[in-house]
């Protein structure tokens, strides 16, 4: 039960309680830190060889990100579900942006309901020489599709 200074508190402020269970104490958080979370975005300087690796390793996420990289910029996550024959789920493709954020490859943007991508392609290109071409190309001949640009 909380206090009379907590009804008080509550009463007066349009915030959204959240409790810490097994104490008496209760905190006011902003609504909108309930709603979205910031997207991590590394400098390029703290970008790093075997996080790009870690990322392209996975073949989804490699032709996830030659899409973007070919389009520019993907206007929905959506827009890159369907890969060939199969359609990735929504969780995964959220995981998988996830990565490739993380990892320094795409900028992410919120635009409303939906989140726009580009390609850092020139920014770890100029890091990294050659090392995206090398590993987009060799999934590309793997696959038969043909090599990708050199450049983004």
């Amino acid at each position: 039960m909380l206090t009379s200074e907590g009804d008080r508190l509550r009463k007066e402020s349009k915030n959204p309680i959240v409790r810490n269970f097994g104490t008496k104490e209760a905190r006011f958080k902003p609504l909108h830190a309930k709603i979205m979370r910031p997207l991590f975005h590394p400098a390029i300087e703290d970008v790093q060889p075997e996080a790009i690796l870690h990322a392209l390793a996975d073949p989804n996420r490699a032709a996830i990100f030659a899409r973007i990289m070919r389009a520019g910029c993907v206007e929905a996550c959506s827009a890159v579900s369907a890969l060939g024959d199969r359609v990735i789920p929504k969780s995964s493709l959220s995981t998988h942006f996830k990565v490739l954020r993380e990892a320094g490859l795409i900028r992410s943007e919120r635009h409303g309901v939906e989140m726009r991508n580009r390609s850092r392609w020139d920014e770890v290109e100029a890091r990294f020489p050659g090392l995206l071409a090398a590993i987009i190309n060799a999934y590309a001949s793997e696959s038969g599709k043909g090599a990708c640009r050199s450049g983004g």
